[in-house]
């Protein structure tokens, strides 16, 4: 920000409208990278030795955001709102230089009305904003920027406000169904409103079930809530993540018969308690939760996750047999939520800040409020891990925070996850309704026998080290084996940890640390590591042995069997092999020659001790003496050729889709080769582009932006994305040196959303004017303002004319500071629609005489200069009509748009 110093600038910095620097509308950004949203500024940086650990040992910083929109006449009169889901970490928005809001956590959405300040037609709006990234809210990788979703709504002045309506399926003693709607109705209109609030039920094939019209009067400027009840008549189809049946609640605001708002939110019929004895009983039954601890990176991407993105992550853990997924630490995106629902997983929904304050009650209430029409939410957690959690403070702070939550959704229960603290006489667990347990699993038996009343879960288990791939720990080489043996001081292994858990009927279940590998917190080791090494999958979404661990201990509606390591190794080696079954006993052969039979241990894998033989690695598993499954490893020849796997068949074209693609080698047989590492190469042509690729070593500082990327293990993963608009043929290569190259066409459909609005260009508008009092003489054009007379010239904004008497005069001046590129080029000065004769002056000379009272627009060349400019307009009225600046007023340059 440049220093204030003058008069006059001191004066107008304390005004609206009058930002200085990046956040004014005037600033020069011709020569700023243009990019699309979301965007994770910080994954494209260089990893830094003296960064924060924790944070992946990536520089953040402060980052500023500008963006042009060209608002529509027909606009105006509307309710204009922008939707920021979510920018990391704090910020500050500027809309047409006025400060419109102040956001301090990167995980919270805000909307700010920008009705007021909207510019329409020839005026464009300009959108400011300044990231700062140093500010850190978590102690893992939080990433730097406007990392999701931003919108723009149109709404009527009379209309629902954002997440407004809140529709929760619930059954009474008798078990009969019915869903309270309540819906909060916004008037931004001068006068009171009368209007209907019509509520519809539809079932998950579009049928309307049940509806009911409730009549509100809402005040003028403020809201009123619409409360109603519909009664479902027939036996609903029940959401679970086996089954998980969504409904839609329709929502219309009607106005003398016209619609003047509508939306419409999902929901899904089910019942959740958590029984102290028994765990979760879901839909009236017990269901053991079988869940995972994430953070929000992907490879690639950091936390600018496409949608799509998180379907394929949740796939991943549901062919795991995961059926649950807390939110660690800080609420997710929408979108998240949206595919939990869809594809049916559990979510434990949990708060950032523990705090009880004005400001973080209200980050609070903004999560419930947005999230509590999800099926898939079982369960609010207020914090995680705080020092104040076994004490009368943080008790206090937790009943103001589950109060503040029970008035907004009083249908589901509220924890915390507690690492200590919870044998104490006082402490959180007295406030919340059930008790989350991170790690401290010898305290069990010991609480629930001191408080048997009081459901328990462990919200967070495990932290056992594994790196993909690997079946040898090497300290020296910063990898750790993955034959699950090696864990964090306050955990367990994968085996033993899930054992603790299931052992204990009580327990609802638990979450594991981690689902997926994530940027940051690379312990127990530490640079030139830069991610962690937690995760049941690598951050690419590659498994591990311990995806396959919980596969055999969660599965049980279909045989499992998985065969570890790789078979290739030195000949003569001594290989420790495991096998992962739910079956009851596995056969084991090395080219069919039998190497002994072995009875599956509960929480355990099979083991045995081979010298290495080339060939193929087999094992056979059997219940009731019936083979119920085969699967092998075979020995590889060197790398021969690329392969290229699609996780989906096409894209939609709304330039938001996207696909996780992998890549590995092949030898000449096709078969994969675990071993490799070769540097890839990647092309895509077509309506798509690469938006980023990885390869879940946690030791690799290749560049995720850009063409090349290594393989790790013989793995890598690439994320292509379709273009705005896009239809047709997307061709995907790789190529490495001395490799067969390896194509993919994929297909990419004509998308008929509008979602993604283009920008308006960059434009230089001379929106700061002031004008001299009207003067029956000719004004001196090149008289001084002094910069500290306030009073005398007026401000004005082009757009607005002045009726004065005829005959007079009036002047206008406006000062700028033109962007580089005019500097050296100049540029081209147009005044749109200038009524009354003129006569039009550049830095005291006079460039342009109009003769005719209509108005009409003036333009004129701007050479090249350095330093403040001055635009003067002297203006004579004639007759009683408006003078003046009637329409925009710009400066533009045939190179100023050029990248």
């Amino acid at each position: 920000m440049p220093k204030i110093i003058g008069h006059r600038d001191t004066y107008h910095n304390a005004k609206a409208g009058q930002a200085w620097g990046a956040a004014s509308p005037g600033f020069d950004d011709s020569d700023w990278r243009r990019l699309d949203l979301p965007h994770d500024w910080v994954v494209e940086g260089p990893f830094d030795k003296n960064a924060n650990i924790s944070q992946g040992y990536r520089p953040r910083g402060i980052g500023w955001y500008r963006r042009y929109i060209r608002l529509d006449p027909a606009d105006k009169g509307k309710h204009l709102e922008i939707q920021f889901d979510g920018i990391a970490t704090h910020a500050t928005v500027w809309v047409n230089g006025n400060l419109v809001h102040r956001n301090f956590c990167g995980y919270t959405s805000f909307a700010i009305d920008i009705s007021p300040v909207a510019t329409f037609g020839d005026q464009i709006n300009t959108i400011a904003i300044r990231v700062d990234a140093d500010a850190q809210e978590g102690w893992w990788y939080e990433g730097g920027g406007i990392y999701r979703h931003t919108w723009l709504v149109k709404r009527d002045p009379l209309h629902i406000e954002t997440d407004g309506v809140f529709a929760n399926p619930v059954r009474d003693d008798k078990g009969k169904w019915s869903v309270p709607v309540e819906t909060d109705v916004a008037n931004f209109h001068g006068s009171p409103q009368a209007v209907d609030v019509i509520s519809e039920l539809l079932d998950p094939d579009g049928r309307v079930l049940v509806s009911a019209s409730e009549s509100l009067s809402v005040p003028a400027m403020g809201s009123a809530v619409a409360r109603t009840s519909l009664p479902v008549s027939d036996t609903p189809r029940l959401w679970s993540p086996e089954s998980p049946t969504l409904y839609t609640l329709r929502c219309t605001l009607k106005q003398d018969g016209l619609s003047r708002d509508g939306t419409s939110v999902q929901c899904g019929f089910r019942t959740i308690r958590f029984d102290p004895d028994r765990g979760l009983i879901l839909n009236d039954r017990p269901v053991r939760i079988q869940g995972t601890c994430n953070h929000k990176d992907h490879a690639g991407v950091g936390v600018a996750v496409p949608d799509a993105l998180w379907d394929f992550r949740i796939r991943r853990l549901k062919e795991m047999g995961s059926n649950a997924y807390r939110c660690a630490h800080n609420p997710p995106a929408a979108e998240f939520l949206d595919a939990c629902d869809r594809l049916g997983l559990l979510v434990m929904d949990e708060n950032r800040h523990f705090n009880y304050t004005p400001e973080y009650l209200g980050q609070l209430r903004w999560l419930v409020r947005r999230d509590r029409n999800h099926p898939s939410v079982i369960l609010w957690s207020v914090f995680n891990e705080e020092p104040m959690q076994g004490t009368d403070q943080g008790r206090e702070m937790v009943k103001r925070m589950v109060a503040a939550v029970r008035k907004l959704d009083p249908s589901r229960p509220v924890t915390a996850a507690m690492n200590g603290g919870m044998m104490n006489e006082q402490g959180v667990f007295e406030a919340v309704d059930v008790m989350g347990f991170n790690y401290c699993s010898p305290q069990y038996d010991a609480f629930h026998a001191k408080h048997p009343a009081l459901p328990l879960t462990s919200s967070e288990d495990t932290s056992a080290f594994m790196t993909r791939g690997e079946w040898k720990t090497d300290r020296t080489r910063n990898v750790i084996s993955s034959l699950d043996e090696e864990h964090a001081s306050w955990g367990h292994t994968h085996r033993k940890a899930w054992e603790l858990i299931a052992e204990r009927p009580y327990l609802a279940g638990g979450f594991v640390w981690t689902g997926f590998d994530y940027r940051g917190e690379p312990q127990p080791l530490a640079w030139p590591s830069v991610s962690s090494v937690f995760g049941i999958m690598d951050v690419c979404g590659f498994p591990k042995a311990a995806y396959f661990i919980h596969q055999a201990e969660w599965i049980t509606d279909r045989p499992v069997l998985s065969l570890a390591p790789h078979w290739n190794w030195k000949p003569g080696e001594l290989v420790r092999v495991i096998a992962m079954t739910n079956a009851e006993r596995v056969a084991l052969f090395l080219n069919d020659q039998p190497l002994g039979e072995k009875d599956r241990k509960p929480y355990d894998y099979l083991e045995w001790q081979v010298p290495f033989q080339p060939g193929k690695l087999e094992a056979v598993a059997f219940k009731g003496g019936r083979e119920v499954a085969r699967t092998s490893v075979e020995t590889a020849g060197e790398p021969a050729a690329l392969r290229l796997v699609p996780d989906r068949d096409g894209l939609l074209g709304d330039g938001r889709d996207a696909m996780p693609v992998t890549v590995q080698t092949v030898d000449a047989e096709g078969r994969a080769v675990p071993t490799a590492n070769n540097e890839i190469t990647f092309s895509v042509s077509g309506p798509g582009e690469n938006i980023g690729h990885g390869n879940g070593d946690h030791n690799c500082h290749d560049p995720e932006k850009g063409p090349v990327r290594r393989l790790f293990n013989g793995l890598a993963q690439l994320i292509v994305q379709s273009k705005p608009g896009g239809a047709g043929p997307l061709t995907i290569t790789a190529s490495s040196p001395g490799l067969a190259n390896a194509t993919v066409t994929l297909q990419v459909r004509p998308s008929a959303g509008g979602l993604h609005v283009m920008p308006a260009e960059p434009i230089f508008a001379l929106n700061s004017w002031r004008m001299a009092p009207p003067a029956g003489a000719r004004p001196d054009p090149g008289q001084k303002m002094s910069d500290a007379d306030m009073n005398t010239w007026s401000s004005i904004r082009p757009g607005a004319g002045q009726k004065v008497p005829s005959g007079q005069w009036v002047l206008y001046r406006a000062r700028f500071q033109p962007w580089k590129r005019m500097k050296a080029d100049g540029g081209t000065v147009v005044l749109k629609d200038v009524a009354g004769s003129a006569e039009v002056f550049l830095d005291g000379a006079l460039v342009f005489t109009k003769s005719a009272t209509a108005p009409a627009t003036i333009e004129f060349p701007l050479p090249p200069a350095s330093g403040e400019r001055e635009v003067t307009l002297l203006v004579r009225s004639e007759g009683d009509l408006p003078v003046g600046l009637l329409g925009a007023a710009t400066i533009s340059s045939k190179n100023i748009h050029d990248q």
